[in-house]
This record gives C-alpha cells, sequence and structure tokens, in this order.
C-alpha cells in the first residue's frame, strides 16, 4: 500500500458523515424487520441493503456517470419508469378478477379505498409542500409501491426514497394498521352479518375481453395511466388466454422477481444521508400512516351505506378490503370477521373489493397524473 492509498483511505473516512451512519443503520433496520418480523422481505431486504451501499463514500456506487450500477439501474428502471411497468406486468398474471366480475357492485368499494391519497394530498399542501410532491406523497395512499414509486419518480424523484420506503414499510405492516380502525368503525352486530357466497360463472370470453376492455376504456378517459394499466391487464391477459402459460409463468416468476431485486436495490440507492435525513421524511412517514388509515376509513364507511341500502345483509368490513394490498387485506377481512363469528366466511367477497382496490390504486395514479400534466 502507498501513500496515495492510505490518502485515499483516509479521505474516505473524512468524508463519512454522521448522516451516512445514520442510514446505513437504517438500512440494517429494513434487513432486520425482512428477516425477523417477515415484513414485505422481498422488497425491504434489497432496499435496506440498497441504502447500506447508497452511503459508503468514494464507491461511485450510485454515480450513473462513473459507471455505478446502483445508478445505471436507476437511469435505465426507474427515470424511464420500465421497473414498476414490468411489475405490473407480473401483478396482472398473478390476479384472478374473476370474484370482481361475478360481483361487479365491489368496484364501488375499490374506488372508496383510494380516498387516502386525495385526503394527504390535500393536507400535504396544507403544510407547505408544492402540488407536484403533496400529489407524490398522496399516492402513498395506493398502497401500492409501484404506482408510487411510478407517480413519484415523474412528479417528484427527489422524494423517491422516502415515499418508496413508506409505502412498503406500511404495506408490511397492513394486518396491524388496519383491524384496529375496521373494529373502531363497525358494531359486532355488523361484522356477524354473514353473506354467503353463491358462485355465479363468468365464461372464458368475458374474462379474456375484460382486460382488453378495462386497457381501451380507462386509456381514453385517463390516457396518462394508459402504461400503468395496459401492463397489469396485459399480465391478465396472458393469465385468462390459457395460450401463453410459459410466458404467464415467466411473468409470475422470473421477470418479476429479477425486476423487484433491481427495483429494491434501486430504490434503496435514492437514501443517501443527505437527501433522506430531513425533516420532510418525517413528515411523509407520518402522512403515509395517514393516508393508509383513511383508505380504511373511506372504505368501510361506503361498507357500511352499502350496510344500509341492502337491508342490513352486507359486512361493511368488506369495504376494509377495497385498498391495493392484495390479497392480504382480503384475508385481514376474513380473520377479523372470524373474530365474532367463526362460521363466518367473508373471503371470496373480500377478493372482490380487494382486486377492485388494485384496479382503483391504478386508475388513481393514472388521474394524479392526468390532473398535473401542465406541471410536468
Amino acid at each position: 500500500m502507498d501513500i496515495s492509498d492510505i490518502r485515499f483511505l483516509l479521505e474516505a473516512f473524512q468524508i463519512f458523515s454522521l448522516k451516512n451512519l445514520v442510514m446505513i443503520l437504517a438500512g440494517g433496520l429494513l434487513i432486520y424487520l425482512a428477516i425477523k418480523k417477515d415484513f414485505e422481505p422481498v422488497l425491504l431486504l434489497p432496499i435496506g441493503f440498497g441504502a447500506i451501499l447508497a452511503n459508503l463514500p468514494l464507491t461511485g456506487i450510485t454515480d450513473a456517470a462513473e459507471g455505478g450500477f446502483l445508478g445505471v439501474l436507476y437511469q435505465a428502471g426507474i427515470k424511464t419508469e420500465l421497473f414498476p411497468l414490468l411489475i405490473f406486468i407480473g401483478i396482472g398474471a398473478m390476479t384472478d378478477f374473476g370474484p370482481l366480475l361475478e360481483n361487479p357492485k365491489m368496484a364501488i368499494l375499490g374506488a372508496a379505498g383510494q380516498v387516502g391519497i386525495f385526503g394527504t394530498l390535500l393536507l400535504a399542501l396544507s403544510i407547505g409542500f408544492d402540488l407536484n410532491e403533496a400529489a407524490s406523497i398522496g399516492i402513498i395512499g395506493a398502497i401500492d409501491g409501484p404506482t408510487a414509486i411510478y407517480v413519484s419518480s415523474r412528479l417528484a424523484p427527489h422524494l423517491l426514497g422516502p415515499i418508496a420506503v413508506t409505502a412498503y414499510t406500511y404495506m408490511s405492516l397492513v394486518p396491524i394498521i388496519q383491524p384496529p380502525v375496521m373494529r373502531l368503525l363497525t358494531t359486532e352486530k355488523e361484522r356477524k352479518v354473514r353473506m354467503p357466497y353463491t358462485e355465479k360463472p363468468v365464461s372464458k370470453t368475458v374474462k379474456i375481453l375484460f382486460p382488453i376492455l378495462v386497457t381501451i376504456v380507462i386509456s381514453l378517459i385517463s390516457p396518462k395511466a394508459s402504461p400503468l394499466i395496459a401492463t397489469l391487464m396485459f399480465g391478465n391477459l396472458m393469465r385468462e388466454s390459457g395460450v401463453v402459460e410459459r410466458l404467464t409463468k415467466s411473468a409470475q416468476n422470473e421477470i418479476a422477481n429479477v425486476t423487484t431485486i433491481f427495483l429494491g436495490l434501486t430504490v434503496g440507492s435514492t437514501m443517501s444521508g443527505d437527501s433522506f435525513i430531513q425533516s420532510e421524511t418525517l413528515l411523509i412517514l407520518g402522512m403515509g400512516l395517514l393516508a393508509f388509515v383513511l383508505d380504511t376509513v373511506g372504505g368501510v364507511l361506503v361498507g357500511k351505506l352499502m350496510y344500509i341500502l341492502s337491508g342490513k345483509k352486507f359486512n361493511p368490513l368488506i369495504g376494509a378490503a377495497g385498498i391495493s394490498a392484495f390479497p392480504m387485506s382480503a384475508r385481514i377481512v376474513q380473520k377479523v370477521g372470524q373474530e365474532d363469528d367463526l362460521d363466518n366466511f367473508l373471503l371470496m367477497h373480500a377478493m372482490g373489493a380487494n382486486t377492485a382496490g388494485q384496479l382503483g390504486s391504478v386508475v388513481a395514479g393514472g388521474v394524479v397524473l392526468m390532473l398535473l400534466s401542465g406541471a410536468i
């Protein structure tokens, strides 16, 4: 080792700051939550490791100009919005919209489950964030990581790190966040409402036409949502066609898995100490939680309205599944419903609302982009 190597080593330690140390510890915490608590491990683990890499000085690993691989991945996959769209193809290939097609009224709950987006957007505006930043923070309420990344990368890329981490962290905490809100807003009598499931067969033709028509209609109504809805529906079309099983499996597995690794590492690479440790990061974490709570409140309250309009034959708990956390939220509805009645089976009804929530989150993201298209 010559004198230049020693100087380089000393320079690295001189540049290394307390903020870098804090973010390395934060990355370690995300890895701990992924491994020990099983909180969204497929994303929190690579995000945590990416955060550690981003805070090691002089590596150049996040600098695309120096050929740093995380910087190159950011330019290729986040700035071009490619990674979120590839993830949506995989999600579409894994999603069965049958329960929604069998019970189309669940689409109302999918819309109600997005109320947190706009409530949080207004709050962010009121406390000083500009319109693009507020919209990016509000989209956390889509409870859909790829949508949050897609929208924030276009509107407020400097907030991508805290927004993505907030979205995925709270997604992993949905089983903790939702049940108290659901119990608070419903009575025991309402939670005990039984809704026998009578399967209404949906033809293969309908299942094939659904993704095609949804893509056309939503693209015409909200052109900015077209990339999101098109990739989601293309994945679903492959699934329902039954003739490209190899491609469907690749979308569900290889493509989704590889893209998830790159997406997680790249999001983590935006969590450098200087850009992440700011007061606005804490505000985003707080407003992200509020967005999740408001989504649940909106869904349950609309569910209570449907309970009244149906002559008390609709279980309002199902409204909580009108978010995009699929199928986690549907399972939570089933679990909370059985706390008061072990023989109450709400899962298939909740799955209809949950798949509607997936569509709702994509449309909401497109609406936000369309409304702000002049500001992009």
